[in-house]
């Protein structure tokens, strides 16, 4: 039997009671999926036959255990603190976790820090190391991004939100990620936010967007629970104007407008005595170099895509010790 079927097959029944024991994840991680994702993970790395380059050793050095260090060859955001014992779990189940590094997902390290050790079944973390490394690397990634765009606007009162630019399988994980990096979370998906974009009402005359609008929400009720919010994405300040018009709301979508379009929508929310009530939301290609415009502005939020779709992985290692 190849050693990738031995290390996940074994101690089948010893295992699956480890997973359990420490299968508590961070909130917003779907367990379900969370299993879902790390099964396919594991499937497409070992395939039908396993680690066939570690099934070459000689059986002594398969059943010897070592010593590893996750260390971060760069600085940035760490994120994964809360999920190496539940992917480990699975992953590698006789090998031991120890946090040297103190504090919480999404702090900051340093090129060289030691983040937590490793001991164990050789065979076993041969196997596991670069799916451990593919989750812990991507999660920095997104979080050191994020952590970069919320330090661009520190001082206002804006907030740096993400979007559904996410990878399949990836989205609770992208979005633990840009929590841990200081960003806030947009809708999960489409079922729990109404987002009206231009698509859905394109054709509409702005002089009928205000009615139109009014009686889409008068629907919302016969949908069943309520959303977390009922956003509308406007392409002018012409449409601005309208939605200003309608209740019920919360957030005014400013889709590619400019820091002075976005300044002058928020004066007109001003006048009408909406602020504190409605939300602006800016959005289209804002970037780390026009972030802070946008925040001095007056926009609310800031939806940035890049933070999930264009996230470089954090460099990250485990290196093994003598």
């Amino acid at each position: 039997m190849p050693v990738g079927t031995i290390q996940f097959a074994r101690r089948r029944g010893k295992a699956a009671a480890f997973r359990n024991r420490t299968m508590n994840l961070p909130h917003g991680l779907n367990p379900d999926r969370w299993r879902t994702l790390l099964r396919l993970a594991r499937e497409e790395d070992l395939g039908p036959h396993g680690d066939v380059t570690t099934a070459l050793l000689p059986e002594p050095l398969r059943q010897a255990e070592g010593r590893w260090e996750l260390r971060a060859r760069e600085a940035g955001r760490f994120c994964g603190r809360e999920l190496l014992a539940p992917l480990s779990a699975e992953l590698a189940p006789e090998v031991r976790l120890e946090w040297i590094a103190p504090g919480d997902d999404g702090r900051a390290v340093q090129p060289g820090e030691t983040l937590a050790r490793l001991s164990g079944r050789v065979c076993q973390m041969l196997a596991a190391e670069r799916v451990l490394l593919n989750f812990l690397q991507r999660l920095s990634g997104v979080a050191t991004l994020t952590a970069r765009y919320v330090e661009r606007i520190a001082g206002t009162h804006a907030k740096v939100y993400d979007t559904r630019k996410t990878l399949p399988g990836w989205r609770d994980l992208d979005k633990y990620a840009v929590r841990c990096g200081g960003g806030h979370n947009h809708r999960r998906g489409l079922y729990d936010a109404v987002l009206i974009k231009d698509n859905h009402i394109a054709g509409v005359p702005t002089g009928r967007l205000a009615h139109t609008l009014m009686d889409m929400l008068t629907r919302l009720a016969a949908q069943g629970p309520p959303p977390a919010f009922v956003e509308v994405e406007c392409d002018d300040l012409a449409q601005v104007a309208e939605t200003f018009k309608v209740v019920g709301i919360d957030v005014v979508l400013l889709d590619n407008f400019s820091p002075e379009q976005v300044a002058r929508a928020a004066a007109m929310r001003d006048d009408l005595g909406l602020r504190g009530k409605v939300e602006l939301e800016a959005s289209g290609g804002i970037t780390l170099e026009t972030i802070t415009g946008y925040a001095r502005a007056g926009a609310d939020r800031l939806s940035v895509g890049a933070l999930t779709h264009s996230a470089a992985a954090m460099d990250l290692a485990l290196d093994a010790v003598a």
